[in-house]
């Protein structure tokens, strides 16, 4: 009998004042509750005929089918329908921003919640991890090589799709870690890297081979790349190159971007200084300049570091801002303040080159521009000082332009983005295919992974043909 409430079944979290201390995952899902909440929240889908929710998953998550599983009680196979188009679950079912994509189109949400389709996604793979053993993998090899640029979502996603079809896949990441910015980018509150590590594994487990300190664009070219037997190439390398404003002060000491904070205290573990060897200095106050996921991230990393007043500058209204409204709604209850309809113009700093306060105008909003949002225009006169000892720049990032300036014939847009089809996400040159934030810039895990199992399957025709 399909289970009429209205809510959803609700999770457990930290308490907003003790999280906000410490880097433990905030929401704890359903295994910190029990199977039967979990079967309880699936008992609510319709398990529609036609199912719209499936039109608004990227990767084609087969969300009727696995969710009928849990409430059968079959959790292992739940995992194994999720796992075959998703390679990331246990990933996905916390950052994917379900409430605009599947849930968003679930037929429960037109009266009360929608079914909580990232939850129970994340409670199966949570389950599987911690009580299902992997079994061996054996994949006949076809002899045929692929190098994957970048190990980040777009990239994970390819490389496991590729690998399941016997191709022989060698990731090249950047860093010295593997997993991009679900490593780097996304904080241990919101994504613990051990189950990162995880996915991984599975991914090893196939066959795939991860070359780590491999700077593409440095160390090998592509045109090297393919004269090392490497039949296709996809370039997964995300985006990494931080904007920043422009404006007077960016250079003083304490101004940081968000890429680079975020990377200290994610990869580098700079919350267990001294216990690891990668400081960050934060000062009383800090502003995080923004309003997208990453501006969240930084401000509720900038309090847990120590900070005592964290503001979010952003200069639209809370309706314009692009962030979540989960992490919005959780970066409040911390206790980070929001100076909306604010813009910086200036950072001043002291004698010696630290931030010292940051100069503020107020904004209203006027008529709407390009993309449909009303843009911003200063209100004179309304200049004021904002003391503060630390800036982070969360305003976007961009391409890095290493593999674009040393690759000839890759068409790129002005901007830094790799030219793609939309369809293959082939490129300018033959087999090589993109996808993830080096085509679109900086935007969602589960986008990136849309793009990564379109790439593969377009280069699996390009090698059959």
């Amino acid at each position: 009998m399909i289970d009429q409430t209205l809510k959803k079944v609700e999770i457990l979290e930290q308490d907003p004042n003790t999280r906000n201390k410490n880097f433990l995952e905030v929401a704890l899902g359903y295994m910190g509750l029990s199977e039967t909440m979990a079967k309880e929240e699936a008992g609510r889908c319709l398990n529609c005929k036609y199912p719209k929710c499936m039109d608004g998953c990227p990767v084609g998550v087969q969300i009727p089918q696995f969710i009928e599983l849990i409430v059968s009680g079959d959790l292992e196979e739940a995992y194994q329908k999720i796992r075959e188009t998703n390679s990331l679950p246990a990933v996905c079912g916390r950052v994917c921003p379900q409430e605009s994509q599947c849930e968003a189109k679930c037929v429960r949400g037109t009266k009360g919640e929608p079914v909580a389709i990232g939850r129970l996604e994340r409670f199966v793979a949570d389950w599987h991890i911690k009580y299902a053993a992997n079994k061996p993998i054996h994949v006949a090899k076809n002899g045929k090589k692929v190098a994957v640029i970048g190990s980040g979502p777009a990239g994970l996603t390819c490389a496991g799709d590729l690998a399941k079809s016997g191709y022989e896949v060698t990731i090249f990441e950047a860093f010295h870690t593997p997993g991009g910015v679900l490593m780097y980018g996304i904080p241990e509150f919101r994504l613990p890297k051990a189950l990162v590590q995880k996915e991984i594994d599975q991914l090893r487990a196939l066959g795939v081979e991860v070359r780590l300190n491999m700077v593409i664009g440095r160390i090998y070219s592509l045109d090297e790349l393919k004269q090392d037997g490497y039949a296709a190439i996809f370039i997964g390398s995300g985006a990494g190159l931080p904007s920043f404003m422009g404006i007077p002060g960016e250079n003083l000491k304490g101004v940081f971007s968000a890429n680079e904070f975020l990377t200290r205290i994610n990869l580098m573990k700079a919350y267990k200084f001294p216990e690891c060897d990668t400081p960050v200095k934060v000062g009383k106050n800090v502003a995080v300049i923004g309003g997208g996921n990453v501006a969240m991230d930084a401000a509720r990393c900038a309090k847990r570091m120590g900070a005592e007043k964290v503001y979010i500058v952003y200069r639209r209204s809370e309706e314009e801002m692009p962030a979540r409204n989960e992490e919005i709604h959780h970066a409040k209850e911390e206790g980070i303040i929001f100076k909306l309809l604010t813009a910086p113009t200036k950072i001043m700093g002291t004698e010696d080159g630290w931030v010292k306060v940051m100069e503020c105008v107020e904004m209203k909003l006027g008529e709407r521009d390009g993309d449909g949002r009303r843009r911003p225009v200063i209100i004179k006169g309304s200049e004021h000082l904002l003391p503060v000892e630390t800036v982070i720049m969360a305003i976007g990032q961009s391409p890095n332009p290493l593999i674009k300036d040393t690759t000839a014939g890759l068409k790129t847009e002005p901007w830094g983005g790799i030219v793609v089809e939309e369809e293959t996400g082939a490129t300018s040159l033959p087999g090589v295919y993109a996808g993830g934030d080096a085509v679109t810039g900086a935007a969602t895990v589960i986008l990136a992974m849309g793009a990564g199992r379109k790439a593969a399957q377009a280069i699996k025709k390009y090698l059959q043909a």
